[in-house]
């Protein structure tokens, strides 16, 4: 697996230091420049990190002698990922994995919380290079799962759901903590490594102080009417019931990990499948810090648009949902043995295909429409290793959704990438860079070499297609012309790529190429109505370069 060789000190110098070469040259980014795997926690949106906390809510919906079967579902990234896992003060375990390696660790019942107000029974991960991870609370019946947050994005305020209507649990007065079915919701806050004071707003606002990897439980009575959580230092936030009524008189551990508030209005869509066979008991809660607002599912109205928080109930799942600016090219989905694993799919109707479950297609989904809107959805079923979905050349939106008897429960898939590639799951995407000052095809080169990239090749079409789609984005300064990596052998006259791919697919301009004499270089038109068009020119000729670095991307097998 190819691994970047650029570090910070690099990205530090593209930024603020003149390239002293024939002439000073400056460049506009259309991607981030792509730093060690180490490192690329720091400048990612995504769900892969470095370091991670998490805990597991006291699972009370069955008695002894049933125990708890705590784990976590660990997924690498690349080759020779040393992870430390250590269970509060109890014991550290160390594991090394392999890229696209997922691995489960069983933690047993020593982490899961009790009923203290402050507890030290916290997950502590780390690991040198990024990797995602998922929390999973099951004891007979009772499961839960939850995306976990690198502790890198956390954030310092959270938004409270209101509570939802639950037969049996919430529909009356008599909500008391001696009856465990009766018991009130609450939030559980899970500090990182620094002291922490967490403030609790509302009617009846309170304040806790936290010790790095401490955790404390906070429960949401009516009469307190708790609304955001604010903390001086990032923390995690989770919102559920312990044991919350479900049909056929049982009940089970309901949670969902909240994200960071949002103060800005974003669009929600909700698959109906979330919805199915429990449509009349599924409902949105809303959050905008100082209101709130439950609303019933309507098939109909499959988009719901809010400024806070955005949590879809129905008995037995409480699911944060993915606003559209969180859509993401590839996703790392849970797989939970002995269980049915699927996922579900958000993605605009103009990009149904492109959709690949490891190296193969999407075969034949069954599309609904969400009402009112330009996007789609499906659902499919999952197979042990097959749990990497990337989209080639759009975003998207997926969730896991199991299902043990006629328990159901999931969590937003961990989002590995937010760029698309036609060649698979980009862990790091592809760099281009276009220069903002002309000069020859051999100091173009020079500059792409030193900044650790070349010129671009581009010798397969559809890798035309996707660069020419990054240059249009940020061709924001009319330009007309710039230079690739193709150039003609001055032994044998035939054209070649820097990068040693062989010419085939060629997009020459009519009446091109020319002779030996009319140029040795080739130039890429940008001209309208051009289609990017090629041209061999003299390799002195002034023009600005494409520079270029390759993605890493992630192995499409299973070990």
């Amino acid at each position: 697996m190819r691994s970047g060789n650029r570090d910070s000190r690099d990205l530090k110098r593209l930024f603020v230091d003149p390239v002293v070469n024939m002439c000073p040259v400056w460049f506009v980014f259309l991607l981030l420049a792509a730093l060690k795997p180490e490192s690329i926690a720091a400048v990612h949106e995504n769900n892969t990190g470095l370091n991670f906390i998490a805990v597991f809510p006291e699972n009370i919906a069955y008695y002894h002698p049933s125990h708890p079967q705590n784990q976590v579902q660990i997924t690498a990234l690349y080759d020779n990922t040393q992870v430390i896992i250590k269970q509060s003060s109890y014991d550290t375990s160390y594991l090394t994995l392999t890229a696209a390696e997922k691995r489960d660790i069983i933690l047993g019942k020593k982490l899961e919380m009790r009923k203290q107000d402050i507890s030290d029974r916290t997950l502590q991960i780390t690991s040198t290079k990024i990797i995602t991870v998922h929390a999973i609370s099951l004891k007979d019946n009772s499961v839960q799962t939850a995306l976990v947050i690198p502790t890198d994005k956390l954030g310092t305020e959270y938004f409270i759901p209101p509570i939802p209507t639950i037969q049996g649990t919430t529909d009356s007065d008599m909500v008391t903590t001696s009856v465990t079915e009766k018991g009130p919701f609450r939030i559980i806050v899970v500090n990182a490594d620094q002291d922490n004071k967490i403030t609790v707003e509302g009617a009846m606002p309170s304040e806790v102080l936290l010790q790095p990897y401490q955790n404390t439980q906070i429960l949401l009575n009516a009469d307190a009417a708790l609304r955001t959580v604010k903390t001086d230092q990032p923390a995690a936030v989770l919102f559920g019931h312990t044991c919350a009524m479900r049909h056929n008189c049982s009940c089970g551990m309901l949670y969902t990990l909240l994200p960071p508030a949002e103060k800005k209005k974003l669009n929600y869509f909700i698959p109906p499948v979330l919805a199915k066979d429990a449509e009349a008991e599924t409902f949105v809660l809303l959050s905008e810090g100082k209101s709130t607002k439950v609303e019933a599912f309507n098939p109909k109205s499959p988009l719901v648009r809010t400024s806070g928080t955005a949590v879809l109930y129905r008995p037995g799942l409480l699911l944060t949902l993915i606003p559209e600016t969180d859509f993401g090219s590839c996703y790392a989905v849970n797989f939970i043995s002995n269980m049915i694993n699927r996922a579900v799919i958000i993605v605009h109707k103009d990009f149904i295909y492109g959709i690949h479950v490891q190296h193969l297609p999407l075969e034949s989904p069954e599309w609904e429409t969400l009402k009112g809107t330009e996007f789609v959805s499906t659902h499919i079923t999952l197979l042990s290793g097959k749990t990497i979905i990337w989209h080639s050349h759009s975003k998207m939106a997926v969730y896991f959704l199991g299902q043990k008897d006629s328990t159901l429960f999931g969590n937003p898939a961990a989002m590995i990438s937010k760029t698309p590639d036609f060649r698979g799951c980009a862990v790091i995407p592809e760099v281009v860079q276009i220069g903002e000052e002309a000069a020859s095809w051999q100091e173009s080169l020079k500059y792409c070499k030193d900044n650790n990239m070349e010129l671009v090749s581009i010798s397969e079409a559809k890798l035309q297609e996707q660069i020419k789609e990054k240059i249009m984005q940020a061709n924001n300064d009319n330009l007309r012309e710039v230079w690739i990596g193709m150039r003609r052998s001055s032994l044998n006259g035939e054209w070649y790529w820097l990068n040693k791919d062989t010419v085939e697919s060629t997009n020459w301009d009519e009446g091109e190429p020319g002779t030996v004499q009319d140029g040795q270089c080739v130039s890429m038109s940008l001209e309208t109505g051009k289609n990017f068009v090629w041209s061999d020119k003299d390799c002195c000729h002034a023009a600005r370069p494409v520079c270029y670095s390759s993605p890493v991307l992630l192995p499409m097998y299973w070990s």
